[in-house]
């Protein structure tokens, strides 16, 4: 049993609008998959639908951590029982700094994990931890006292949002084009970070256009996404194929269909 399995997964927009048409995927500790596919496939769908997202609704099928059901779950369970999203588009909280942030959602898991039971990090070992990953992740400190991704480049967005998930250290990651707007620096720093946390407590579905975050993130599985559905499956070397090729193959397929 994989840790995250989704199970016939169909996924409809709040206007019934199908999107999601039946997917079969599982994700295991040590492993990163890639899913990869044109604009408008329903990628980024799946992304939310995974998370819990409310204006996404799981009409068939199921969504499975560690075997248990959570297809049914709020966003705020399922990051406590391990799921992590990072975004394609980080908004702004005016208001919350990133140090309040990142400790407010810590602490939220310690207590989900210690049965109900408030369990707050020590504030030195948060700082001394933060810090850490900060500089690891060439992050400037000074991010620390803004307001969450207030004001913040393109490139500050997305290495936040991998220090988040260096700091909630979660079970699965899920990366909604996390390579979307990255310099060639910025997309270096990004990869090499989910890189050092994939392993045996963690494993990672990247949801990308292109290849070339691949290039850094080498995948154990690519998975072709069209139309909702997933039409092919294979190893790194199927992405370099999507590179040279594109999507055309697989979208000709459709509108015959």
């Amino acid at each position: 049993m994989a840790l995250l399995e989704l199970k016939n997964v169909h996924v409809a927009l709040e206007d019934g609008t199908e999107i999601v048409k039946g997917v079969d995927l599982a994700v295991d500790t040590n492993q990163v998959h890639a899913v990869m596919g044109p604009n408008g496939s329903g990628k980024s769908t799946l992304a939310y639908a995974i998370a819990g997202h409310p204006a996404y609704e799981v009409t068939e099928g199921q969504i499975l951590l560690d075997g248990q059901d959570l297809t049914e779950a709020g966003a705020d369970e399922r990051s406590q029982k391990g799921l992590f999203l990072a975004f394609q588009y980080p908004q702004a909280i005016p208001g919350v700094t990133v140090t309040n942030f990142l400790r407010t959602a810590i602490n939220a898991v310690r207590k989900a994990r210690a049965g109900g039971v408030d369990d707050p990090i020590p504030v030195k070992e948060f700082r001394t931890d933060l810090f850490a990953e900060m500089d690891r992740l060439k992050v400037s400190r000074e991010l620390a006292s803004r307001y969450l991704n207030d004001g913040f480049s393109g490139g500050e967005k997305k290495r936040v949002e991998i220090l988040q998930m260096a700091m909630l250290r979660p079970r699965i990651a899920v990366l909604d084009e996390t390579d979307s707007g990255l310099d060639i620096d910025a997309l270096q720093v990004v990869a090499g970070g989910v890189k050092q946390l994939v392993g045996p407590e963690m494993g990672a579905l990247v949801i990308t256009h292109y290849q070339r975050i691949l290039n850094y993130i080498e995948p154990d599985f690519v998975h072709v996404f069209v139309d909702g559905r997933i039409v092919k499956s294979g190893g790194p070397e199927l992405a370099h194929e999507l590179e040279a090729s594109g999507y055309a193959q697989w979208e000709k397929e459709k509108v015959e269909a």
